[in-house]
């Protein structure tokens, strides 16, 4: 199989009418997507996690910038030209159903950051963590006392997040070689629900940037943008927060029932 085979849209139908029909279905049924209440003022966004520790969290600055223009190019759905900036302990963190993080350095939260961090990821809220080679240890380390009673579990390839819209069944982008490893979606669940990713070996964020900062071939950073979308819009489809026992389990019915038999 050649390698652009392996990363082609799901189902042979267009990307943007697809979601453009998943999100209109969604409407009509009077159900709304992860952040549809907290980003109603303004097009989605994705929140770019500030850390302590010395490691640099602001890596990649192109990165997000680009993949927000392919959501928005792709599938219809009103971006930001630009991320947000956030910390663990901000009051604002809950306002981004979706942040990211990245770095080559040293990972630390403060007490407080580790319970914050822990109440926004139970509460609906969802973290993507892309190593940039060199955070993997510190990073395993704090997220093993923000959740201690939970493990990192290898997503297998028949994940929905790996096949909607874009075909991943036949393996994942590794975009840099870091230590050879083969690449990696690592995930944390809570209640069945993935509340942080992590994605090992890959570097989807050097995928992500303007292609003359790495200069990586057209079809690697495509595969990575694809995955990316991927990420996002399983993100922001993820149960709305807020009282989760009344208001999402009360949503959730109609919202699979009203979803396309490709989100089901």
């Amino acid at each position: 199989m050649k390698r652009e085979e392996l990363f082609r849209p799901a189902l042979g139908r267009s990307v943007r009418t697809a979601f453009l029909t998943f999100f209109l279905a969604v409407a009509t049924a009077g159900a709304s997507p992860l952040g549809a209440a907290v980003q109603s003022a303004g097009p989605a966004t994705i929140a770019r996690l500030q850390y302590d520790g010395g490691g640099d969290w602001y890596a990649n600055p192109s990165s997000l910038p680009n993949l927000l223009a392919a959501v928005r190019e792709r599938t219809g759905i009103a971006t930001a030209s630009r991320e947000a900036v956030v910390r663990p302990g901000d009051l604002s963190l809950r306002d981004h159903p979706f942040i990211y993080m990245t770095g080559h350095g040293n990972v630390r939260f403060t007490l407080d950051e580790r319970r914050a961090l822990a109440d926004y990821l139970t509460s609906g809220g969802f973290l993507h963590a892309d190593d940039n080679y060199g955070m993997d240890e510190s990073f395993r380390r704090e997220m093993a006392l923000v959740f201690p009673e939970k493990s990192w579990v290898e997503l297998p390839s028949s994940h929905p997040l790996f096949g909607e819209p874009y075909d991943f069944s036949g393996g994942l982008p590794k975009v840099h070689e870091h230590d050879g490893g083969r690449p990696q979606a690592l995930g944390l669940f809570h209640e069945g629900r993935l509340a942080a990713l992590y994605t090992f070996e890959m570097d989807l964020g050097d995928g992500w940037e303007d292609a003359g900062v790495h200069s990586d071939p057209e079809e690697v950073r495509e595969a990575a943008l694809q995955l990316g979308v991927n990420i996002f819009l399983f993100a922001m489809r993820q149960p709305a927060w807020g009282s989760r026992q009344e208001r999402s389990q009360a949503a959730r019915p109609q919202l699979e029932r009203s979803q396309p038999e490709f989100w089901r």
